[in-house]
């Protein structure tokens, strides 16, 4: 397949545009094989690291299910000295499918593409605004 972009700014747009239209697997699409998704604030139960492309697939099939995004309002994407890491400032809204309630949810990303590619994501997001109502829970792949 081809890839949508050349910069990692341009692969993370683009799969923020696919997030939006629930597009998982196109999202899943745009990592290498053999890249890396961690979560170094998850809590307890969650996974903290995902190995492969596949694992990456697994983690997130289950996302629109649970999360409807609609919009990130706020986007700030920082190059590094590295051009093909970024770090990415963002805010997320959407809802929750499974009780209508709002999803409100703040990043810090860190993300390194190597041709076109996803080889590494760094997710900083904040557990405790996670309702614990399992609404949200979309990770028993990678538990």
């Amino acid at each position: 397949m081809t890839t949508y972009a050349r910069t990692a700014a341009d692969v993370y747009r683009h799969g923020l545009r696919l997030l939006l239209d629930g597009n998982i697997p196109a999202w899943v699409d745009l990592w290498a094989d053999d890249g890396v998704f961690e979560f170094p604030f998850a809590p307890e139960g969650w996974p903290k690291r995902l190995e492969g492309k596949a694992a990456v697939g697994a983690y997130m099939r289950h996302y629109p299910e649970r999360i409807e995004l609609h919009e990130f309002p706020e986007l700030e994407i920082h190059r590094t000295e590295d051009p093909g890491t970024i770090v990415v400032e963002m805010r997320a809204l959407g809802r929750l499918v499974q009780t209508g309630q709002p999803y409100d949810m703040t990043y810090i990303a860190v993300v390194t593409v190597a041709d076109g590619r996803i080889t590494r994501y760094r997710d900083y997001w904040n557990p405790l605004a996670i309702p614990r109502d399992g609404a949200a829970d979309f990770a028993e792949a990678g538990r």
